[in-house]
């Protein structure tokens, strides 16, 4: 016979798109609302369900190899920001870029370009490969140095000085540890914390949250940086935390009848994709 779990199921109201994800994807709409397709640099947001979503809609992702072939087209620029080169690209190929860059990494990569262009040995604490570090360290001709933990720098012959600055979804709490360790090995570091703040004040908000359930369904694309961060923090809070992509990967042996469940999310996972998480919970 069938037991039905009665799981009490609420969604972290704080979870969800930030602005940038949010004005990215609502300009990508304004424009297939008038026409056919757009074509897209990267996937829009690091989840794969939101960019199905569009993609159906119209939206044409594309990489940097196939936007060099490219002529007399819109292409969006997603929120993470892009290189100079990018840009340039635009002008040769006759591009009208729809520039969707977050204001957070806009106003970030021009104080790194200020850095460079005052002769400054820079240092990036960021994800290597990551859509919004490629666009940092293209503000320096690709001469900064990109790290994401410090025993990365434990072979590397640093400069006596240099300015430190941080990809903007990155841990406050590590950056500050890198900074106070970089100190103590004896260099002289400007550090400029450029984290995004409607991000770093997540963590203490989730861990507030995740406290209240028996169990947290943290919901996050794969790639999402930021969705590895917090759902650190809800891991370290709850440890009975689970991470998913999709409503696939829910597994009925995590619950308990009559569980109290907290769904939560990145700054990437749509507010759809809980809900649809949510729905599914209440039907077991």
């Amino acid at each position: 016979m069938y037991m039905k779990y009665d799981l009490a199921v609420t969604i972290d109201k704080a979870s969800g798109f930030c602005f940038g994800v949010v004005y990215a994807i609502e300009m990508a709409e304004d424009i297939l609302a008038e026409e056919d397709y757009l074509y897209c640099l990267g996937d829009i947001v690091h989840n794969d369900e939101e960019v199905r979503r569009l993609t159906d809609k119209g939206l044409r992702i594309i990489d940097h190899e196939q936007l060099q072939h490219l002529h007399n087209e819109k292409v969006l620029i997603r929120a993470h920001g892009e290189a100079p080169s990018t840009y340039e690209l635009a002008l040769k190929n006759n591009l009208i870029l729809i520039d969707a860059s977050c204001p957070v990494v806009l106003k970030l990569q021009n104080r790194i370009k200020t850095s460079y262009d005052e002769k400054e040995q820079i240092l990036i604490f960021g994800k290597h490969g990551h859509a919004e570090v490629i666009g940092l360290q293209g503000q320096t001709n690709g001469d900064a140095l990109v790290f994401q933990d410090l025993a990365e720098l434990d072979d590397v012959d640093l400069p006596a000085r240099f300015t430190l600055y941080s990809q903007t979804t990155k841990s406050t709490d590590k950056f500050y540890h890198i900074k106070d360790q970089l100190i103590s090995r004896g260099y002289e570091v400007k550090a400029n914390d450029t984290i995004c703040r409607q991000v770093s004040n997540r963590y203490g908000d989730l861990e507030q949250f995740v406290v209240n359930f028996d169990k947290i369904i943290f919901v996050s694309g794969k790639k999402s940086s930021n969705g590895k961060v917090l759902y650190d923090v809800c891991k370290k809070f709850n440890d009975n935390s689970y991470f998913i992509s999709s409503i696939d990967e829910l597994d009925l042996t995590w619950f308990a009848p009559h569980d109290k469940i907290g769904i939560a999310g990145a700054t990437s996972t749509p507010m759809w994709l809980m809900e649809q998480v949510k729905v599914h919970l209440e039907s077991f």
